[in-house]
């Protein structure tokens, strides 16, 4: 049987100016982190001391032991960063250029000093870009030619930190006959529930004649008392097939829909009754199409799983750390759990990341997460010549195929931005005839996936309207990114269109105080402090803070406090403005995925759960707007309605109290109740009357309806609660709102609220009454005479006037 050995110790890394310990895996940054050879680049402006280390050669080394009985020894590398030469004493095994790779090399045999030498990534890039010519982009950095996350280039919210290392696990192999080279499984499920599983499994061999046997089982899932399916087939040459046939098989339905069942598929390799190697996924049923049929709206882009047409409620994933080497299982399940939490039932892994590692997916498969994947290509022109194509090509055979099993895996995207940048941003003008990418994402991406993976369907890009006769970034054809909204227009502005797929589209904040606090220790903070101005990467992205807030807020001058707090609020009405719009708009808009769930480090940007892993107001506002029911008071040209957003199972029937309020919190004529019904996975409208619409800049609009009405409750946990949707006819700078009053009491876990005034968009901030704390809600409206009650862990010793401090709310104008 195939024997592994990690190579993990006794690793050491030289440069000009001597020799450390090294971790594998890892890279050269936290190496020298460790040594204390360098400063930690997310603590104020450090990374600026460290850029040093992007454009320096590096050298791994180790000793190689590889004794073994067997008749083949094999060097392993899951993945290394990026361009390296790779020798074991002295001989050359290879030359890689490739992060995104793993690699696999013969030393049958040998041993002595292993060395691995990585060239600068910017030497190499550079290298390419002399070699082909320049190709325009986003930004200055030679990221396009170079396989290799684009990210740690640098981007509008993360820092230029250009890694180098071993990035993922190495390991010897030992096996004697044959190995499994590959397993390409495709897993349907007909109209029947009968569950079909091809293997199609490609072999190495060491001996030529001898007879192989290919043994498959499938166990788990709905299989009743325990039992499996089995198959064998036979290996012809190089390759051989296997299929098994699983009868009434459970389905795999993303959350809120059904449950994840996952079934293990196991197979052997055998030479006579010898089992020579064996391979181990888990899997699901389920089918996945794409819907891109056009109707009197444009071009639809609907997922469709198992029959059931979604709304899907997404978020954009990126690099949850600069150093991914440093990303944990358990990392990315807190971090995946945390979107799951918010409603979430759909991530889109972006194109200036990475293909993550087997943790990322298999979290997915466990949590009903529905994966979107981009390939490794992001906002710039990528040259289609050599070396780029081949390496290109063999990163999406290899990474298709290692990513297929999972069920979660719904959609492969082909880029991020590149064919709204060609016809867009002069990339045409410029380029002048010379190759940019539309070869890989409309000729060897689909190609690719067509011919590997038949069961998922694949979009050339994001945004992307289906043709060239149509602007890539139509709102009215598949997906669109949003983004004149933010970069020059104010929130209120994504009301005005109704894209089928809103891909992109998001609103800046900074970090949690804790979290600024900690990567700022010696700054007074301000807004323009040199640290939060280090910490900010978007081009004039304080400038936009400023003129979005100015819309809504009066500018709060010196105090950084309530500039931090009105930007978090600012943040979480933002996307509240294109979500409730959107979501009430079903099915003409199939999806919205917020920019961006995460971030890489400390840094002011558009992400829900910041780096430091805290989550900002944003978070908590999508577990409302993402929940199964939603309700949201929307203006239609003279009419105010109530759009009624019922995305769960079962109808939802209830009656809605209709409230005309003044700031000062007495009433405005009469309340109404007006019944409604809203069916499955489908929006009512209600209709406000005329007497009810709120009249100038002291009256504003309340509806409530009680979660527990027939069907009630939701995704979010919020049965037995009222759900509220409040309409201000003008902007809070134009509210004369009151001075907010309210009581604070505390209890053990618990921080309760009552307000004697109206109270607009109260938050606690927790970190600031414990850097370990967390608040379990975020903004939340109060009437007079209402009460809150905010759970709070991690902060040990309660009292009300420390967390009256730490309570912040919309005040009247000074």
């Amino acid at each position: 049987m195939l024997e592994a050995t990690p190579l993990t110790e006794g690793w050491t890394v030289r440069y000009e100016a001597g020799e450390l310990p090294a971790g594998v895996p890892g890279c050269v940054h936290t190496d020298l982190l460790a040594a204390g050879v360098i400063p930690d680049p997310f603590i104020g402006r450090n990374e600026a001391e460290v850029a040093w280390v992007g454009r320096r050669e590096w050298m791994y080394e180790t000793q190689l032991a590889a004794p073994s009985a067997h008749e083949r020894t094999d060097l392993v590398f899951d993945g290394l960063d990026t361009a390296a030469e790779i020798r074991l004493d002295g001989q050359l095994l290879g030359r890689v250029r490739n992060m995104h790779r793993s690699y696999r090399f013969d030393v049958t045999g040998t041993s002595g000093r292993l060395s691995v030498l990585f060239a600068s990534a910017y030497a190499e890039a550079e290298a390419v870009r002399e070699r082909l010519g320049e190709r325009p982009g986003a930004y200055a950095e030679p990221y396009q030619y170079i396989r290799k996350m684009a990210c740690s280039f640098g981007w509008d919210w993360g820092p230029t930190l250009v890694t180098a290392g071993i990035w993922r696990p190495v390991r010897l192999e030992y096996w004697s006959t044959a190995r499994i080279a590959r397993v390409r499984p495709e897993v349907t499920v007909d109209e029947h529930g009968l569950g079909h599983v091809k293997l199609a499994v490609d072999v190495e061999r060491t001996r030529v004649g001898a007879g192989l046997t290919l043994e498959a089982r499938v166990s788990g899932g709905g299989l009743s008392g325990g039992g499996e399916v089995l198959a064998r087939g036979e290996v012809d040459g190089t390759s051989g097939v296997v299929r098994l046939e699983v009868p009434d098989v459970e389905l795999w339905w993303p959350r809120g829909y059904g449950q994840q069942a996952l079934y293990e598929v196991e197979l052997t390799l055998l030479h006579g009754d010898v089992p020579l190697d064996g391979w181990q996924r888990r899997v699901g049923f389920r089918t996945v199409r794409l819907d891109t049929s056009s109707d009197a709206h444009g071009t639809g882009f609907t997922l469709v799983v198992n029959g059931e047409r979604l709304f899907a409620r997404g978020v954009n994933w990126i690099p949850d750390d600069v150093f991914p080497s440093r990303i944990t299982p358990e990392r990315y399940r807190e971090r995946l759990a945390q979107a799951a939490g918010a409603g979430v039932d759909l991530v889109r892994v972006w194109g200036g990341g990475i293909y993550e590692s087997e943790d990322f997916y298999d979290v997915c498969d466990e949590l009903g997460l529905l994966v979107w994947q981009d390939f490794p290509f992001a906002c710039a022109a990528y040259p289609e010549e050599q070396p780029l194509r081949g390496e290109v090509e063999a990163e999406a055979r290899e990474n298709v195929v290692r990513l297929m099993p999972h069920p979660s895996l719904v959609l492969w995207n082909g880029n991020n931005e590149n064919l709204w940048g060609f016809r867009d941003w002069e990339w045409e003008r410029r380029l002048a005839g010379e190759s940019w990418g539309e070869g890989y994402y409309l000729g060897v991406l689909p190609r690719i996936v067509a011919e590997l993976d038949p069961t998922r369907p694949y979009t050339a890009g994001s945004p992307w309207s289906g043709s060239w006769q149509r602007h890539p970034n139509d709102p009215a054809h598949g997906t669109h990114h949003s983004w004149e909204v933010w970069n020059r227009e104010d929130y209120a502005d994504y009301r005005l269109e109704v894209p089928r797929f809103v891909a992109e589209f998001g609103w800046q904040a900074p970090a949690a105080y804790a979290t600024m606090r900690r990567a700022l220790p010696d700054e007074t903070l301000a807004s323009d402090s040199p640290g939060m101005l280090h910490h900010q990467k978007a081009d004039d992205g304080n400038g936009k803070l400023e003129r979005g807030l100015a819309r809504h807020f009066p500018l709060p001058e010196g105090d950084f406090d309530r500039w931090h707090y009105l930007t978090q609020v600012n943040q979480a009405r933002a996307v509240a403005a294109g979500i409730e719009h959107w979501r009430a708009h079903w099915p003409v808009c199939a999806g919205t995925i917020v920019w961006q769930l995460n971030d890489c480090w400390p840094v002011t940007s558009w992400a829900a759960v910041d780096g430091d892993g805290r989550e900002k107001p944003l978070y908590h506002e999508l577990r409302r707007l993402y929940a199964d029911r939603l309700l949201s008071l929307q203006v239609r040209g003279e009419e105010v309605v109530l759009a009624v957003v019922n995305q769960a199972a079962e109808k939802w029937a209830g009656t809605v109290e209709l409230r005309r309020v003044s700031v000062d919190g007495s009433m405005v004529g009469e309340s109404v109740r007006v019944g409604f019904v809203a069916e499955r996975r489908a929006v009512a409208e209600v209709r406000v009357p005329g007497e009810l619409v709120p009249v100038g800049a002291k009256e504003f609009l309340v509806a409530d309806v009680d979660a527990g009405a027939e069907g009630g409750g939701g995704s979010d946990g919020s049965s037995g609660e009222r759900l509220r949707a409040l309409y201000f006819p003008v902007p809070d700078r134009e509210v004369p709102y009151p001075r907010p009053e309210f009581d604070v009491s505390v209890t053990p876990g618990a921080v309760t609220v009552t307000a004697r005034t109206l109270v607009r968009d109260l938050l606690l901030q927790a970190d600031r009454l414990d850097p370990g704390a967390r608040a379990d809600r975020g903004l939340v409206t109060l009437l007079p005479g209402e009460r809150v009650t905010i759970g709070v862990r991690g902060w040990e010793t309660p009292d009300a006037e420390t967390a009256r401090s730490a309570l912040y709310c919309v005040e009247p104008a000074r």
